[in-house]
């Protein structure tokens, strides 16, 4: 809406107004324009479209022109760059949702077009000075007066740095500009060398050039330079070396011209910073572990190995949910801090990849043993209590390591592998390491595989719903028919339910495979009601947990039930203790609306915890079902382990004080059957009573 200062896609363009207004308030005044305020808005106006179009996919380089432009309408002092990038990369974002890196990019592009423009100017200037440094030198004895009249005020006047230095580096002159570059009285300066003042990782580079000037190889040479001040800052130069010449053409002396680049130069840092730092931590981002990873698994030797430490932290959620979000990245901060401390000690790299997850690179690691040492100290580390604000937290991690050579593995490998072993180590109970495991890796990797490949599998209709006969032991008729939801898998071939619906609950997707089971059942069962009156089978479905607490729950079973025509009470629900009851320990309301609704109610695991089998006491229950490996061993010719039948004969003295008629899955022989029935079982499901089967053949079974 027009006013709102917006985004440009939602009425922005007032939004952009601002931005220009403010951009020229920020560099109207840091250099000489030769324009009124209106014009220099008209201008920056158009530079602002030019870069929205960088940023919306044109070519980066566009931006470079724009930096040009700045410069060729007179807006050259390095604080009009300056005060120009931390506006654009603080402002564009608000009215113009970007790729933060893509932004960073076309930023630095337009630093490095105002900056080359700037050095032609500048260079330009320079072959000015440096002819009037010439000029007074080999001018005739008459005008010598005046040629020096014109050196001193060039010397004197320009915000270069100027020095006439022999051809073996001596300085033999030097102006103000030259000693407040680099913090020096003049009277250190002359006499001195220039090689004083660059630091050593340049002093090879210059004195090349210097080396090149002297035996007339060259006339004039560029290099950038770093010189540590006394007081220990930093200072960047650009050089710019001139050789002159005597009247015979040999080499004579040499005048360097010394641009002071360091705002400019740390601007440009903070730019190339943020393009490889993660924001939050400082420790390096997904980008700089990317170009880590592949210098790490260059095969520059036989036998070159790497290691691979994937850490998350557990339980962070916590602490962001009960402190705050400032507590939380004040722990991340502390973490990252003390990874990357002990990373960086042996040659580590500390990433962080988002949220609560980081990563420690070992390039070069010597086999498991030393990485997984390292990986114990880091945890031991890392749980060291941290004190902030009034608050004493501890946190814990969980880690995959994966350790191999380089050969024959790739960045993407190593990463995948390492993911799958941290969750490993989550699933194994947290606050651990986990080494990989290629047979265990790759059986995480078919369950991700799965995982990934089951909303499309419910769109495509890979999903089908097979049933276990249940029958009522004492007379042997088929009472009911449990519901199997099956997958059509093109790789691992029809898989059964607990292939798959583990993963279901995991991701959330359980929910809507639960509403389509029943669906598919309630039609099913439909048909059979139909075709087969009263004698039709109760058909079963379990709810998970998750799906349980659906608040759409009951609305999808009226819905189902309304569009399938099934009467409900051929219809049972089996519910998990676990779901039964609200975080107060109440019995949910949903139990008395299905049961109102006519719907069957059963628990399934009955008997896991005894402790908490009263609670179920006056439930609108009307089925306990019993599973589990303590009734295998009722197959056994010489008879059941007395500790399974104990914990059998539990749960059926329960079940029958509770009203609760007890169900066996997993019956497997007749022999079992009968001793079951003689404990209390009424009612078997499983192979004795013939596998699973088609809705029709099931019919064809009933009828």
């Amino acid at each position: 809406m027009p006013g709102t200062g917006g985004s440009v896609a939602d009425g922005g363009e007032l939004g952009q107004e601002d931005l220009v207004r403010q951009w020229t308030r920020e560099v109207i005044h840091t250099s000489y324009v030769p324009m009124g305020r209106p014009d220099v808005e008209a201008f920056l106006a158009e530079c602002v479209d030019d870069l929205l179009s960088v940023l919306d996919g044109g070519p980066v380089d566009a931006a470079r022109g724009i930096g040009e432009r700045l410069v060729g309408a007179h807006l050259t002092n390095s604080a009009a760059l300056a005060r120009t990038l931390r506006h654009l990369a603080t402002e564009l974002p608000k009215i113009r949702e970007t790729d933060p890196l893509r932004l960073i990019e076309a930023l630095s592009e337009l630093a490095a077009g105002f900056a080359g423009v700037l050095r032609e100017q500048t260079l330009r200037e320079q072959e000015v000075i440096q002819r009037a440094v010439s000029d007074a030198r080999d001018a005739a004895e008459e005008a010598l007066r005046s040629s020096e009249a014109r050196l001193r005020a060039v010397f004197t006047s320009s915000a270069l740095g100027i020095a006439v230095v022999t051809l073996d580096g001596v300085v033999e002159e030097s102006n103000g500009a030259l000693a407040r570059i680099f913090r020096r009285p003049e009277s250190q300066l002359v006499g001195g060398t220039v090689f004083e003042l660059a630091d050593e990782t340049w002093l090879a580079q210059l004195t090349g050039t210097i080396a090149e000037l002297a035996a007339g190889v060259a006339n004039r040479s560029f290099l950038d330079i770093r010189y540590t001040a006394p007081d220990g800052a930093h200072v960047w130069t650009q050089l710019s070396a001139s050789l002159v010449r005597d009247a015979h053409g040999e080499p004579d002396y040499l005048v360097l011209l010394y641009e002071d680049i360091t705002d400019r130069h740390m601007l440009q840092e903070h730019f190339r910073q943020q393009a490889v730092r993660d924001p939050l931590t400082g420790l390096a981002n997904r980008t700089k572990l990317g170009s880590s990873l592949d210098a790490a698994l260059e095969p520059t030797r036989p036998g070159r190995r790497v290691g691979l430490c994937f850490f998350d932290l557990d339980g962070f959620k916590a602490v962001n949910d009960s402190l705050g979000h400032p507590i939380g990245d004040r722990l991340l901060r502390q973490v990252a801090q003390r990874l990357e401390a002990m990373a960086v000690a042996v040659g580590a790299v500390a990433a962080r990849m988002g949220g609560d997850e980081f990563v420690v690179l070992v390039p070069d690691s010597s086999g498991a043993g030393p990485v997984i040492d390292l990986v114990e100290r880091l945890l031991r580390e890392i749980t060291r209590p941290v004190l902030i604000g009034a608050h004493e937290l501890s946190a814990s991690a969980s880690v995959g390591v994966v350790e191999r050579e380089v050969a024959g593995t790739d960045a993407g490998a190593l990463l995948r592998d390492a993911d799958i072993t941290l969750y490993r180590a989550k699933s194994d109970g947290r606050a651990q390491w986990v080494l990989f495991d290629p047979e265990r890796n790759a059986a995480a990797r078919d369950r991700f595989k799965l995982s990934a490949a089951l909303p499309a599998a419910l769109d495509q209709h890979e999903l089908f719903v097979e049933y276990e006969p249940v029958i009522a032991l004492a007379s042997g008729r088929l009472v009911g028919a449990a519901a199997n939801i099956r997958w059509d898998h093109e790789e691992f071939g029809e898989l059964g339910e607990e292939r798959f619906l583990g993963l279901a609950e995991e991701t959330g997707l359980i929910t809507r495979l639960g509403t389509w089971a029943l669906q598919q059942v309630c039609e099913h069962a439909a048909r059979w009601v139909k075709r087969l009156g009263p004698e039709a089978p109760v058909a079963a479905v379990h709810l998970s947990p998750r799906h349980c607490r659906d608040p759409e729950l009951v609305a999808d079973m009226q819905r189902i039930l309304r569009e399938t025509g099934l009467p409900p009470q051929y219809l049972a629900l089996g519910l998990p203790e676990s779901a039964l009851f609200d975080h107060q320990g109440d019995p949910v309301d949903t139990l008395e609306i299905f049961a109102e609704m006519g719907l069957w109610l059963g628990v399934y695991q009955f008997g896991g915890d005894y402790a908490r089998l009263p609670r179920l006491k006056g439930l609108p229950l009307g089925m306990a079902r019993i599973e589990g490996p303590h009734l295998d061993s009722f197959v056994d010719p010489d008879g059941p382990d007395p500790l399974d039948r104990h914990l059998v004969a539990a749960a059926c003295g329960a079940a029958q004080l509770l009203g609760l008629p007890v169900t066996a899955a997993g019956v497997r022989d007749r022999l079992q059957a009968h001793r079951l029935r003689e404990l209390g079982v009424s009612l078997a499901l499983g192979p004795f009573t013939g596998g699973l089967v088609s809705a029709t053949e099931l019919e064809q079974l009933a009828s």
